[in-house]
This record gives structure tokens, sequence and C-alpha cells, in this order.
């Protein structure tokens, strides 16, 4: 009879013996991989990068987000793995899912796929052995933005003072050095009120003239409205109508749109502004329709206005606007469908950080516009002190040079 193993095999069958002995003693095959052991201590996890002022997003972008890990207060060791999640899966992509902190860092990369006006969360978390911990932080997106441009309240006329400098020559000095910044101004000869026998304003028709032909530019004039008379009562369809039909006949050719001075912001006057909206845009669906109610209104102003002034008032209070969590509908629209006024901005420092955070994603704010005035004198005097370096700034931060110095 054969016998069953001869000397060969048996050599063979030792080997074989030996190495997988030599191969449990390393774990087993070196193509498989071992998930880390987690951490005994209590874990912690927190973002840093995006923080919570810095949530949104332009449309199709990425982001690198940053999540710290502890463990009992200090970094977690390398190699503890943070999982990242998007609510609603489809909002946006992660790259990677879920790496290995680093120095108790651990960083993805992320892709929004939502349009303009989409928001999700995006959700870190890490275990170990005694809980598990997470942090979530909600993202916006809005359109990619365009250009800082001025919307500038010029209401004082050239006839308004023997010894004052129009705003209108002001205006147009500046529009000359710096024609690359768009400039919208407001023209105010008659508070807002016309009637049949409201006359033009010939100086007025005149500075508006050379004020938009300046080489190069792209700038606009828009007429005041007033939509409520001086004790705040509300005036009639029929008076404001009047006046925007009024500025058409006297100043013919001359005139971008309207400004709708103290527009309301609750539901019950939408109608009412509704009407004017439709108004204008039958006369001319080119006009620009820029409505203020000096902050954030219903969401549905922003169908009845191309732009709307969201913030009006001093420097001091603008650094606390927030539009988020209640108004995140201002993303839905493009940053120069969005304005704030800010009076009493007492320094060309001051201006500039206004600026700053006026360009800020989180305002999604398109037209600017500062003074070191104070309220009262803030629209009907001179331009800024500072008018010549708060255009220079806006040049500078557009084409992302160096801003001039103050």
């Amino acid at each position: 009879m054969k016998p069953l193993f001869t000397p060969r095999t048996r050599h063979h069958l030792a080997l074989s013996l030996a190495l997988a002995t030599v191969l449990a003693g390393c774990g087993g095959a070196t193509d498989e991989t071992t998930t880390p052991p987690l951490p005994s201590g209590v874990v912690r996890v927190d973002f840093s990068q995006p923080t919570a002022n810095n949530n949104v997003l332009d449309v199709g972008s990425s982001t690198d987000i940053f999540a710290n890990v502890t463990v009992d207060g200090t970094s977690a060791t390398d190699g503890t793995t943070v999982s990242f999640a998007v609510n609603p899966a489809t909002a946006a992509t992660l790259a990677p899912v879920a790496p290995s902190a680093s120095s108790g860092l651990a960083t993805t990369t992320l892709r929004s796929n939502l349009p303009a006006g989409g928001a999700f969360d995006v959700t870190a978390s890490a275990a170990s052995r005694a809980n598990t911990d997470s942090d979530t932080l909600t993202f916006h997106v809005r359109p990619a933005p365009e250009p800082l441009q001025l919307l500038v309240p010029a209401y004082s006329t050239g006839g308004a003072g023997a010894s004052a400098v129009s705003p209108w020559t002001t205006l147009t000095s500046g529009a000359a050095s710096y024609p690359a910044v768009k400039i919208t101004a407001i023209a105010n000869p008659h508070n807002g009120i016309l009637t049949a026998a409201t006359a033009a304003d010939g100086t007025l028709g005149t500075d508006i003239d050379t004020f938009k032909t300046v080489p190069g530019t792209s700038n606009r004039v828009l007429a005041y409205v007033a939509t409520a008379s001086g004790s705040s009562a509300t005036l009639s369809l029929t008076d404001v109508k009047t006046s925007i039909d009024r500025y058409l006949d006297l100043y013919p050719g001359q005139l971008d749109g309207f400004f709708l001075d103290a527009m309301a912001t609750g539901s019950d006057r939408l109608a009412f502004f509704t009407d004017l909206y439709d108004h204008i845009k039958r006369k001319d669906p080119a006009l620009v329709v820029v409505g203020n109610p000096g902050t954030y209104p219903n969401a549905a102003y922003a169908d009845v206005a191309d732009i709307l002034v969201t913030y009006a008032g001093n420097a001091a209070a603008y650094q606390n606007i927030n539009p988020q969590p209640l108004n995140s509908w201002v993303y839905r629209k493009p940053n120069t469908a969005q304005a704030m006024l800010v009076h009493s901005a007492s320094t060309c420092m001051e201006m500039k950080n206004i600026l700053k955070t006026a360009r800020q994603p989180r305002m999604n704010t398109g037209l600017v516009y500062i003074t070191d005035l104070a309220l009262g004198a803030s629209w009907t005097g001179p331009l800024a002190t500072y008018w010549t370096q708060m255009l220079g700034t806006i040049d500078a931060l557009n084409a992302g040079r160096s801003e001039p110095l103050c």
C-alpha cells in the first residue's frame, strides 16, 4: 500500500503549518485591516472650522471641515475615527466620510449639491468605551456673489445752500476716479410726495445727466418715493402712484427706478406693496424697485422688490445683525438683492470694518452705504467724509487688491 505522506509531502506540510503559525501571531493575513481600539475615556467632538458664523456656502462650492476630538479633555490619540454625515444625505458629499484624527483633529472636504436657498446639516461623531459624542452644524447655500456696489442717498440737491457742495458733485468725481465701482444714487428733490403741480428741479436734472454719463461707468439713479406721511400715516395707493407717475413725467429717460421708503415688514401690508411693484413694472419692466423696510421683513417682500434694504441704522448695532436663523430666506437671492445703510460710523477704520462685515457670506449683502453723519443729517447732508476711501476700499476688495490706507 502507498504511504499517505511521502517524505517530501511531510516536509511541505510542516512548512505550511509553520507559516500559518507565524501569520496567526501577526494577527492574520497581510491584506486584512484592523479597527483601532476605542478610547476608554470620555470622548468629546466639536467643529473648529467653519465656525457658526461662517456656515454659508456659494452654490457648487466646497469647503474643508475640521472637527476636534478629545478624550478626558486631551487630544485623542492618532487613529481615532471621526464619522461625518450629511442630512439630508443627497444635499452634499463628504470625502473622506470617516477620517482618522491626527493630533486630535479630523478633516474632511464638503461639496454642496443644493441650489441657492438650500440648507442641510453636517454631523461629526466619535465613540469611546465610555460614551459617544457628536456636534452638528447647519449650512446654507447662496448664489455666487457679485462685486460690492454702493447705494447712496443723495437727498440734497445742487441748489440747496449757496456754500454747500452738492452731493452730486462729490458723487460724480468719485465715479470718475473709480469707474469700476457701480453706484446707485437716490435722488430726493420733492421729499417723495409729488402732485400734478410739482415742477422739475432743473439743477438736479443736469446733475443726473452728468453723473450717469461718466465714462466707463454703469451708474443708476432712483427716485425717492414716500409711502408714509410725516406723521407715519400710510399714504393711499393713489397718492404713491401719483408720485411715481409724476417722477417719470418730470425726468423722462433719466430715472432707473424707485426707492420706496418706509416699506412695511408684516404680511398685512404685502398687498399694498405688491400693487406698487406691479404698477412700476407695468410702466417699464426695466425699472428697479428698491424697498426700504430698514430691517428684515416678511420673506414675501423679497418678491415685491428687486432690492431690499434689510438694515438702516447706526454702526454699533450693525455688527450684531445676523439673518440666521429667522431670515435665512435671504440666501435664495443674490447679494445684489440686499442692501444696508449705516450711519454714525465715525472713523475710516470703522467704515472698513463694516464693509468687511457686509461682505461676509452670512450677511449676503451686495449694496452698501456708510457715513459718519448722525441720524437726522445722515442722508440729507454731504456725503461721508471718507467717501473717497470708501470707494477705494470697495474697488480694492472687489479686485482682490490691498486696501488703501485711511
